[in-house]
């Protein structure tokens, strides 16, 4: 039987997975002895995580999330206000499949941005589609986008999005543009689907940071009342990382060569 006409087609038909297993079977004696359908069934397997592979990478690369984070790797060593068992609750994900939302709260540097980041690749192996937009830098894509006629497609894009995840929320003062910007989005996004707000600022403070009365009510009315909040606390990550650093570097001083110079 003439093997590699059988893997062109199978590739031709972008069975990639399936073809690339029907290689490695072909290479181990021990499967010749399986029967048809024992064998077929491991090419389909092959095949389906293949694809569920692939799927993965492309949600993760649309998502654009800035921190390559999961929330397998969270830090429990530093006391942040952060619950297991609410954690455990967000990263099922079932908060996104019911359209529910989440803000998170706190200083900078307390793990706001990675958790954030972590949840969204969660999402994104658990099937559903993410959007990571750091909020200083949206609006202005925004205005860009009306000027070139993607205002529209855009909002279309965020509307459809599983999770839209909204960082650095409050960090720069809103104008009128941006206060009618958001509310745009997140009517759209109302009761639909799932939106995950970081900022530095209380959630008490929201409404005067925002500016316009009107507009404030109605921005919040869509993001808060459906929400599940989170007011991380404690010492900057990254300020104890580097203590961490500098301790070790202290324990273990670099060496040095006769000639007094240090080795590296």
């Amino acid at each position: 039987m003439l093997t590699h006409p059988t893997i062109e087609t199978m590739k031709n038909l972008r069975l990639y997975g399936m073809a690339k297993a029907f290689e490695e079977q072909l290479q181990l004696t021990e499967v010749q002895d399986l029967r048809f359908e024992e064998r077929l069934g491991l090419l389909m397997d092959r095949e389906q995580t293949e694809q569920e592979n692939r799927r993965l990478q492309t949600r993760l690369r649309k998502a654009r999330l800035s921190q390559a984070a999961c929330v397998e790797d969270l830090d429990w060593r530093s006391r942040r206000g952060l619950d297991k068992s609410l954690l455990a609750t967000l990263a099922s994900c079932e908060w996104v499949g019911s359209r529910l939302n989440l803000i998170l709260t706190g200083p900078t540097g307390v793990g706001k941005t990675y958790l954030a980041c972590a949840l969204g690749q969660k999402a994104c192996r658990e099937g559903y589609s993410v959007e990571y937009h750091r909020v200083p830098r949206l609006f202005p894509e925004l205005g860009l986008a009306k000027g070139d006629g993607r205002y529209g497609t855009l909002l279309r894009r965020f509307a459809r999005t599983d999770l839209l995840i909204l960082d650095d929320w409050g960090l720069y003062p809103f104008t009128d543009e941006s206060r009618r910007d958001l509310l745009e989005i997140l009517e759209d996004r109302c009761g639909k689907r799932s939106t995950l707000v970081t900022g530095q600022l209380p959630i008490d403070q929201w409404h005067q940071a925002i500016g316009d009365p009107t507009l404030a009510d109605a921005i919040l009315d869509r993001i808060i009342h459906d929400a599940y909040k989170i007011n991380l606390q404690g010492e900057s990550m990254r300020k104890r990382k580097a203590k961490i650093q500098r301790n070790t570097e202290k324990k273990n001083p670099p060496e040095k060569d006769p000639s007094g110079k240090t080795r590296r």
